[in-house]
């Protein structure tokens, strides 16, 4: 039977963030982007959560590289992790392989990966697949789509994208899409997650404009915030402030490394004199500066963070200063993102942050433009990717709205294996996939079980119970001394306390009378018992860790 390509998702579907595409064919296996995505609200202390690459591990040796469409940490974020479990080339252009670098030099991986730069109609050879990049807009330059022809045909994934037609640095090659439909699309994999606004999404440019207008006659102090990988609209900023006179100083961590990259590869013009380092502001007037910030989505420890709560050690907010949020809050920020505007404003800042000042335009596709790319590359099969279920069920419509065959249209899910041949593209077995979390500098030790026990205490709090048992007779020497965390003050419910230690005791004897010498049943009787209790009497559910030690 012949080799059918499998088009396998890891990430990206039913979810925003994490992207991760693997494309299968007989012994061969290239992967498109390698991204992280954020925890969720009941992920108690979880730092990042990365695609599970079971099926990369597995399948090693079939590995020909990782081909990245842009430098978001969606699509980048887990390279560090998993290129510690596998090993292939990593293909990106040079601003995205500039941040990649940069993220596997903290994880002292630099030197052990091989990143190959390409350039927008550079083609790249991959065991049978053959990789095209084609240059789209998006909200960080240097994105591209590929074009990966395989032995059933031509495989379009556009990555993220927009189209632009005053891009700074082009528009999206359209020309190159159409002349791909002419010669025949088997599929396209296109980016979801605008597909519910109608139009277009506005230019780039309309931000400059924004700015110019709350930088002309202000005479305090600007202080903007935006994502940090944005270079077209840090780029905006520079450009504005010089037309005003304003000096610029950048400060957060992510946005002075990503600047130091895009310096050295030459994506930023900036005009003589303009920037200048955090700690010469106090030397300069209000009205000639403007500090560029990271922040916009309320990181903790992000530097508009700490100026809003008086932790940033160059910068204060004082009353008059006008800080302008570059950025729209992605969902499941929002109250991090208030919590930072009300502050501000306690401190007497002025802020602006409304979408209607058009300070922010989104780097995705509208409907309109999807439309566009579908008419040019006039897929045989369509799978919509990168986005919730809502996103997907829509794109799959508008796709049918386009004229496609509803049986052409696939709407897949995490690990399930999309199976193509040249006669039928269709659903079949599904691959290990999942979510791995990382806490801290550990990677996948957090699991379900880790993670219900968090919630339970964050919901319920904790209670110890310490006793001392003789090793001759299991009589109680000292104790039972009941702690508390998170549960009640101890000090202000003694009552409760006693009526604890007595029932602790009381389950003590009872298995001393029944001849149960056993640890494990002794503790599980202790924790039933005082559970009981307090769903009876206080309605509430405390983890209870009972600690028996033998004198």
């Amino acid at each position: 039977m012949a080799d059918k390509l499998k088009i396998i998702a890891l990430g990206g579907l039913n979810e925003i963030g994490k992207n991760m595409t693997v494309l299968e064919y007989g012994k061969d296996m290239i992967v498109v982007d390698c991204g992280l995505g954020f925890p969720e609200d009941d992920m108690y202390g979880v730092d990042l959560v990365i695609p599970d690459v079971t099926y990369l591990v597995k399948n090693q040796k079939k590995l020909r590289g990782f081909f990245i469409t842009h430098g978001h940490e969606d699509h980048i974020g887990a390279l560090p992790y998993v290129l510690q479990a596998v090993s292939a080339p990593v293909h990106a252009t040079p601003l995205t392989n500039g941040l990649i670098k940069l993220k596997l030099e903290e994880h002292d991986l630099a030197a052990k990966t091989q990143l190959v730069t390409h350039k927008p109609g550079d083609v790249v050879k991959a065991g049978c697949f053959s990789v095209e990049f084609i240059h789209v807009n998006h909200s960080i330059a240097d994105a591209v789509a590929f074009a990966i022809r395989t032995p059933v045909g031509t495989i379009v994934m556009t990555g993220d994208f927009k189209i632009d037609p005053t891009a700074e640095d082009g528009m999206t090659d359209l020309g190159r899409l159409g002349a791909l439909g002419k010669e025949g699309v088997y599929a396209l994999l296109m980016d979801s997650t605008n597909v519910e606004r109608q139009g277009y999404t506005p230019s780039e440019s309309i931000v400059a404009e924004g700015l110019d207008r709350h930088f002309n006659g202000c005479k305090n102090r600007i202080i903007v915030t935006t994502f940090a990988s944005n270079m077209h609209r840090i780029q905006a900023v520079l450009a504005v402030a010089h037309r005003h006179g304003r000096k610029v100083a950048v400060t957060g961590r992510s946005m002075e490394n990503i600047l130091k990259v895009a310096i050295d590869l030459g994506y930023l013009n900036i005009p003589d004199g303009t920037l200048v380092d955090i700690n010469q502001i106090k030397t300069l007037p209000k009205d000639r500066i403007v500090i560029v910030s990271t922040g916009s989505q309320g990181e903790n420890m992000s530097a508009l963070y700490r100026m809003a709560f008086s932790g940033h050690k160059q910068v204060e907010i004082q009353p008059g200063d006008k800080v302008i949020i570059s950025a729209s809050a992605i969902p499941g920020n929002e109250k991090a993102v208030s919590r930072i505007i009300n502050e501000l404003y306690r401190k007497g800042a002025e802020v602006i942050y409304d979408k209607l000042e058009g300070l922010h335009v989104s780097g995705h596709a509208c409907c309109e433009e999807l439309k566009i790319i579908h008419a040019l590359t006039k897929p045989r099969y369509f799978i919509p990717v990168h986005g919730e279920q809502r996103h997907l069920q829509k794109h799959a419509a508008l796709a049918k709205q386009m004229g496609m065959r509803p049986k052409n249209v696939i709407i897949s899910d995490l690990g399930k294996v999309i199976e193509c041949t040249g006669k039928t593209c269709k659903l079949g077995q599904t691959v290990p996939t999942g979510k791995i979390l990382v806490d801290g500098t550990g990677v996948g030790d957090v699991g379900s079980v880790v993670l219900r026990d968090r919630k339970h205490l964050a919901q319920d709090g904790m209670i110890v119970v310490c006793v001392n048992l003789s090793s001759e007779d299991g009589s109680i020497l000292s104790g039972p001394d009941i702690i508390t965390r998170g549960f009640v003050y101890a000090k202000e419910n003694e009552d409760l306390m006693e009526a604890l230690r007595m029932i602790a005791a009381r389950s003590i004897e009872v298995c001393q009378m029944r001849n149960i010498s056993d640890w494990a049943t002794i503790k599980s009787t202790i924790k039933n018992d005082i559970g009981q209790y307090l769903f009876k009497n206080a309605k509430r559910n405390p983890m209870i860790l009972p600690i028996i030690m033998e004198i």
